[in-house]
């Protein structure tokens, strides 16, 4: 028999691995809880998967698996507005899915006797319906008293994801690299796209002309070990394209340009695969052509 899972919030995320958990057949039950009178348009509601709830009345009522998935300036109010609901159900462990936020905010919930803990995905889910595709197999960082994390444990375990244990002094520095594995890897593809705009492609080709080459690059850092997975000029050694490159740029793109080239010479110099030329690039961006 699976988790009878509640969740406070029918956000992206919350709703993105509410429908994951059941397409995997992982809960017995799934409710929502909102803010407003209606639930959003998504097959968990359409389809009678999910009940919804206007408010938190009833959020305590059987529940073993309670989710607060709400912004993380909201967890705080909310966590209250839960505690003020009742005590906790027998055996219930309670989430939050923030990635830099310790387990304190939960604090008014683990006074009222839930095991309290957090459960963040290392994924994207911008999309409710499709982002709950990518969950599966996706790691979570799990943290939190013995009873949530064997709770949180056993409903990953249905979706084959694997998990991992952040300190809570380190929250925000974990948080920081998946901000910049996914925010800033989308803000480095926009930067190219605007160069390949720069260099003549008509704007509706220039992210679709990039993305396979991200995707391949993705693929090779999957396959080999990281200096080889990286290709280029930085990796050749080749001074004379660096240069031709920061000379061709305008000062914001080529600023960017040469900080990705410091950190790419650092990373493949401690990777053992250097080479002779990266002092030369070194001084090159430095001074930025």
């Amino acid at each position: 028999m699976g988790d009878r899972v509640h969740f406070v919030g029918p956000g992206r995320m919350g709703l993105g691995l509410g429908y994951a958990l059941w397409q995997a057949d992982a809960v017995a039950s799934l409710a929502y809880f909102g803010r407003r009178p209606d639930p959003p348009a998504h097959p968990l509601f359409t389809q009678s998967l999910a009940e919804y709830s206007f408010g938190l009345e009833g959020i305590h009522l059987h529940p073993t698996i309670l989710i607060l998935s709400v912004p993380d300036d909201a967890l705080a109010g909310v966590a209250e507005l839960v505690a003020a609901q009742g005590p906790a159900p027998e055996r219930c462990a309670a989430f939050h899915l923030s990635g830099a936020l310790s387990t304190e905010v939960l604090a008014p919930l683990h006074a009222r006797g839930y095991a309290v803990g957090s459960l963040h995905p290392l994924q994207t889910v911008a999309n409710a319906i499709t982002g709950a595709d990518r969950l599966p197999g996706s790691y979570f960082s799990v943290a939190g008293e013995p009873g949530a994390v064997a709770a949180a444990r056993r409903l990953l375990g249905a979706l084959g994801s694997p998990t991992i244990t952040v300190p809570e002094r380190a929250r925000p520095v974990y948080h920081a690299a998946a901000v910049m594995a996914s925010s800033y890897l989308a803000t480095l593809l926009a930067a190219a796209g605007r160069l390949m705009v720069q260099a003549g492609v008509p704007d509706d080709e220039a992210l679709p002309a990039l993305l396979p080459l991200a995707r391949g690059t993705l693929s090779a850092l999957e396959e080999s070990e990281l200096g080889r997975a990286i290709t280029g000029p930085l990796v050749r050694g080749d001074v004379e394209t660096i240069g031709l490159h920061m000379r061709s740029l305008e000062p914001r793109e080529r600023a960017l340009y040469a900080a990705l080239g410091m950190e790419l010479a650092e990373l493949i110099e401690g990777t053992g695969f250097g080479n002779d030329a990266l002092s030369e690039i070194r001084t090159l961006m430095e001074n930025q052509g």
